[in-house]
């Protein structure tokens, strides 16, 4: 008999790499704050996006057809949705390695998002990043502390169909580069 998709998830997770030691004390998950996909907060991300979306839409000028028709938020189909916050005043780790590169707090966080990303992505769960938003107006609407960061706004459910190229791609809104075009090789 073969096991269960969860079952299989939750043996996955028993040997996480999450378990085992790590360099740095920050927890990637500090920061992190969900809003209900139906409830106030939640419609108030979605007015909020509707608001920078047109913005986006008008600044499009010869391509604004093509905007216009691109599905840019999961905001409506995702059942989870994730806002990614970074705490810059965090005690956490004693300040080692801020004092030269304070940025790392956001790094930790993107790290984060990325990790959940290919968790989710491992098992064929989709996950959109809305970048259509207005940082300092969902922190308020999530009232957050006023020295938390906005990382990104995250929706997650299954997608409508699988495939490799993203909807930007497969829209033609835009192509991946190669590689070897966002490297430096020394």
């Amino acid at each position: 008999m073969q096991a269960s998709k969860s079952a299989r998830t939750a043996a996955r997770r028993r040997g996480s790499p999450t378990t085992t030691k790590r360099q740095g004390s920050l927890s990637p998950t500090e920061g992190a704050r969900q809003a209900r996909p139906r409830s106030r907060s939640s419609a108030a991300v979605r007015a909020d996006f509707e608001a920078c979306n047109a913005e986006a839409l008008a600044a499009q000028a010869d391509r604004a057809a093509r905007y216009a028709g691109l599905k840019l938020a999961g905001l409506d189909d995702a059942p989870c949705h994730v806002a990614v916050f970074a705490d810059r005043s965090t005690a956490q780790g004693h300040g080692l390695g801020r004092r030269t590169m304070p940025e790392t707090i956001a790094y930790s966080a993107v790290m984060a998002v990325h990790t959940l990303w290919l968790a989710a992505r491992a098992e064929g769960i989709g996950m959109g990043w809305v970048s259509i938003l207005n940082p300092r107006a969902i922190a308020a609407i999530l009232e957050v502390p006023a020295d938390w960061t906005f990382i990104g706004y995250l929706c997650l459910g299954y997608p409508e169909r699988e495939d490799d190229r993203p909807a930007l791609e497969r829209e033609q809104w835009e192509r991946r580069r190669p590689v070897a075009s966002v490297c430096l090789y020394r």
